[in-house]
């Protein structure tokens, strides 16, 4: 089982550094931008690179099988000065399926309000105490977001410590008033609201859920697919009453991003009538993903 061992180091004193806890794949896409000068990008992205896959995130300690696998693209869509950038974030993790080759999506998320600023060859470090860059601040949220998500499906609220480390950034990053996509206010999907949504006492639910749908459920189908099947959909009316607690919006449609596909396929071999029920579930919770769901009624 992965992470359990490790996992009980979470609240003690690390007195060896590993390498972090990450193995990201890293990319800046600049198509869209035209500029002579295309070397600023490269160097991003390494700066990117190193940050994300070398900083300890926690006082966890993961072997090289253990880093968690994800994907962080960012394409820049305006150049606003020589060191001002505008652009989009997207973040995928995933973590395995016990005694399956299969991997399962944990983090799925587009963040299209990113602007920063960046000079080639700039190192890209991270102090917890004090983050002076928002590309930095952006970068580290969705670090400890993975991190959150992942343990959470390991054992029950064992993302906590990830949550609260990532509320501690953005509430950093809302006290420079220049720095887009943390306000806590105007935009529910900012970084701000969805920390504040994983952390809502109202949402403890989802989080038990979570944690039901990866251990209980998928990582039983090795040995029980059935079992792990019917534990997963009997589990799913959760997310209807999570659809009616405040600024849950916008972690419904994580999940929705993140996992509808995979309960498709899950569902595939349920029974008609199981079928017929996850559908109806599903579509009253997300209607605007019916098209997704369709296989569920043939």
């Amino acid at each position: 089982m992965k992470y359990i061992p490790t996992f009980l180091f979470l609240f003690f004193t690390v007195t060896q550094i590993h390498a972090g806890e990450l193995n990201a794949k890293v990319s800046v896409n600049s198509d869209r931008i035209q500029s002579p000068n295309k070397n600023v990008f490269t160097s991003m992205e390494q700066a990117m690179t190193r940050l994300i896959n070398e900083t300890k995130w926690s006082s966890v300690n993961l072997t090289q099988n253990e880093r968690i696998d994800c994907t962080f693209s960012l394409t820049v869509t305006q150049q606003v000065s020589d060191n001002s950038f505008k652009a989009e974030l997207f973040i995928q993790s995933r973590r395995p399926v016990y005694n399956a080759s299969y991997v399962t999506p944990t983090l799925n998320y587009r963040d299209t309000k990113l602007e920063f600023e960046y000079m080639e060859n700039q190192p890209l470090e991270f102090t917890q105490t004090m983050i002076d860059n928002n590309l930095v601040a952006t970068l580290a949220f969705y670090c400890q977001l993975i991190l959150a998500q992942d343990f959470d499906s390991f054992s029950p609220f064992g993302g906590s410590v990830f949550y609260q480390e990532a509320q501690n950034m953005a509430t950093q990053a809302q006290s420079n008033p220049g720095w887009s996509g943390w306000s806590a206010f105007d935009d529910n999907r900012s970084r701000t609201s969805i920390i504040n949504a994983f952390l809502g006492e109202a949402v403890k639910p989802y989080r038990e859920f979570w944690y039901a749908y990866h251990r209980k459920g998928l990582d039983e189908m090795a040995a029980n697919p059935d079992r792990g099947r019917t534990t997963i959909l009997n589990a799913l009316p959760v997310l209807k009453e999570i659809r009616n607690v405040r600024n849950s919006e916008v972690l419904l449609q994580m999940f929705a991003d993140c996992k509808l596909n995979e309960i498709v396929s899950i569902a595939s071999n349920a029974t008609a009538e199981e079928k017929k029920n996850t559908y109806d579930l599903l579509r009253s919770i997300f209607p605007a993903s019916s098209t997704d769901l369709e296989p569920l009624r043939k």
